[in-house]
């Protein structure tokens, strides 16, 4: 299992989220910075295409942790939700290739 930890207080808009998660999760310089493109480079966790930083094994899983995920809540409405919501879509397109579930989120 591998850990990565975003740094919320980096985080006040959504411009602010995607530079914080292509930083975090090492997406390619033409990372489009929307919620599609967060999502088709997370579904490229287990494979090595240069999608995303990190690699996962066939079914190991990617705990991203989010401290003051509250804070961050309050500060950039909707992001939370979204993010929520992208995560689910990921585990979903996981699932259905036979996979189990790639990503999971952890509140700090």
């Amino acid at each position: 299992m591998q850990r990565v930890r975003i740094n919320t207080g980096a985080i006040a808009d959504w411009p602010s989220f995607h530079r914080e998660c292509q930083r975090a999760l090492g997406f390619p310089d033409f990372y489009g910075r929307s919620l599609d493109a967060w999502i088709d480079c997370m579904s490229s966790l287990r494979e090595d295409d240069g999608m995303v930083g990190v690699h996962l094994g066939p079914d190991e899983m990617l705990l991203l942790e989010f401290p003051g995920l509250e804070a961050l809540n309050s500060r950039a409405p909707g992001v939370v939700p979204a993010l929520l919501e992208c995560v689910s879509v990921v585990n979903q397109r996981y699932v259905g290739f036979g996979e189990s579930p790639a990503i999971g989120l952890v509140p700090l």
